[in-house]
């Protein structure tokens, strides 16, 4: 079993995420910020999100701080920044650290996992993971690649 599985968080209204409820689907993952140049993509992931959920794609925004400070609020700040602004209806989880000594355990697999420019380091808000079926992380994408940009790796990780 992927050890991707034996993750879990806890969604912005505070309920627990136990991620082997994913077996068998596709996860795209995203740290995000509501005050950043990139925020927008928020309409391109909602965008993925309708147009392959009935295949078994989960895409989960995970708010943080870390950059530029550009995610200050509290969760019903963040809240109304994804769903009033932006109509976001896919799973968002509480603020998290995606860098450093204080980072959620599933940031510091995946960055351990699918390292980057930066080595094993998150460069930026919506630097984005995808992890197929099988629950292995499989692409990791740059906080400038849009969320149209990644469809055939989408694609290709629902077909596995």
């Amino acid at each position: 079993m992927s050890e991707f599985y034996n993750f879990s968080m806890n969604s912005l209204q505070g309920d627990a995420i136990d991620f082997s409820q994913f077996k068998g689907k596709s996860v795209l993952i995203v740290n995000t910020a509501s005050k950043c140049g990139f925020t927008p993509q928020y309409e391109g992931l909602q965008a993925l999100h309708e147009k392959y959920k009935d295949r078994g794609l989960v895409v989960i925004a995970c708010p943080c701080n870390q950059f530029g400070k550009q995610e200050p609020g509290d969760a019903e700040a963040i809240k109304n920044e994804c769903l009033v602004n932006y109509g976001v209806d896919f799973l968002v989880t509480e603020k998290i650290d995606v860098n450093g000594d204080s980072s959620h355990p599933l940031f510091h697999y995946l960055r351990d996992e699918l390292s980057g420019v930066m080595g094993n380091k998150i460069k930026w808000n919506f630097t984005k993971f995808l992890v197929d079926k099988n629950g292995q992380p499989v692409e990791r994408f740059a906080p400038t690649t849009k969320p149209q940009d990644i469809e055939k790796y989408i694609e290709q990780s629902l077909s596995v």
